[in-house]
């Protein structure tokens, strides 16, 4: 098998967020007089940390401050924002189809693990992934896949999918192989320009990595 490990995303690769993010998103913001977001600005924040995100929006950098914001976020995500995710098509059966054909998978997110978890509880896909890997405040991508590193989880072998540019740079960063799909948040181009080993149109083309 090319790759001993493969390791997906979860927001914009195997779920659609964008409802309970959007909505979660704006909670915090009004509740601390901050004017909400449309969806077409809110799109541009799947992917990368709450903090990362709420500094953008906000202007913010206070520390303090923006931990606020994320602790709002988090109040009405872990009350119905997980549960308002949609599975995209064609998820369940590829990864089925991996299993059945003797893929290793795991999940690594910037989301907070217990809230993967539930995501993926919610769809019936836990069960498919080994272990799953999730963010907190203050840390980026790559770290993670750097500490997956150290755990010796991950290896040169192993392969990143994922929506977003930062998916594929934490990817080259830790010297795994990359693959970006292209119905989540991240354009055409800024995938590219990360030059990915692999280019996904369908959850079905990750049967590629088995052969």
């Amino acid at each position: 098998m090319a790759h001993d490990l493969i390791l997906f995303d979860l927001d914009g690769t195997l779920t659609d967020p964008v409802e309970g993010i959007e909505r979660s998103i704006n909670f915090a913001l009004v509740e601390h007089d901050f004017p909400p977001l449309t969806l077409g600005r809110v799109a541009e924040f799947i992917g990368p940390p709450l903090d990362q995100t709420f500094r953008v929006i906000t202007g913010i950098t206070d520390a303090e401050q923006i931990g606020r914001f994320v602790a709002k976020y988090r109040e009405r995500y872990a009350d119905v924002g997980y549960a308002e995710n949609v599975l995209y098509p064609g998820v369940r059966e590829a990864l089925s189809t991996l299993r059945a054909n003797g893929a290793a998978m795991a999940v690594c997110t910037s989301k907070r693990v217990d809230f993967a978890e539930q995501i993926l509880e919610l769809f019936d896909l836990r069960r498919f992934f080994q272990f799953v890997n999730g963010g907190e405040v203050g840390v980026h991508k790559w770290q993670q896949i750097e500490g997956l590193r150290s755990d010796a989880r991950v290896s040169d072998a192993s392969v990143m999918i994922g929506d977003r540019a930062v998916d594929l740079v934490a990817a080259r960063r830790n010297s795994l192989h990359s693959g970006g799909v292209l119905w989540g948040y991240g354009s055409y181009t800024e995938l590219t320009d990360e030059r990915p080993h692999y280019l996904f149109r369908s959850p079905s083309e990750w049967l590629e990595l088995v052969g």
